[in-house]
């Protein structure tokens, strides 16, 4: 298995356990429940999903590989490692039905980006490109 299947493989696996988290959070929010240790855990383990995703990109620019836009894709999964941690800083670890909902809100619009992102062909085909 080549590194651009491990990548689009991790990059689907993103998506989905970012609905994941939305889902989730909407449902707390509805619940009026607070955001429990659980939900916490999966926002960190959602920003090493995503950290792995762009440590896979990184070792394959170092080999060589490029997407056609390489400084937009940088520039996203960049945003997507570190949007979540700083909604929580932002909202100084908050646990109330206010602050669920701004993690379903992040959640689902972190998705539909990576959706965009795959649609765009920001993440590739990741080619050798010669200089």
């Amino acid at each position: 298995m080549d590194l651009n299947t491990v990548h689009g493989i991790l990059f689907n696996a993103h998506i989905l356990f970012s609905l994941a988290l939305g889902i989730w959070a909407a449902s707390m929010a509805a619940r009026n429940e607070p955001i429990s240790g659980n939900f916490w855990g999966a926002v960190a383990t959602y920003s090493i999903l995503a950290g792995g995703v762009l440590l896979v990109g990184v070792v394959m620019t170092l080999q060589g590989l490029r997407p056609q836009r390489i400084v937009v894709y940088y520039l996203y999964m960049l945003w997507l490692v570190a949007i979540m941690p700083g909604l929580f800083t932002m909202l100084r670890g908050r646990d109330d039905r206010h602050a669920a909902i701004a993690f379903a809100i992040l959640a689902f619009f972190n998705a539909s980006t990576s959706v965009s992102m795959w649609q765009r062909e920001v993440l590739g085909p990741w080619a050798a490109i010669d200089l």
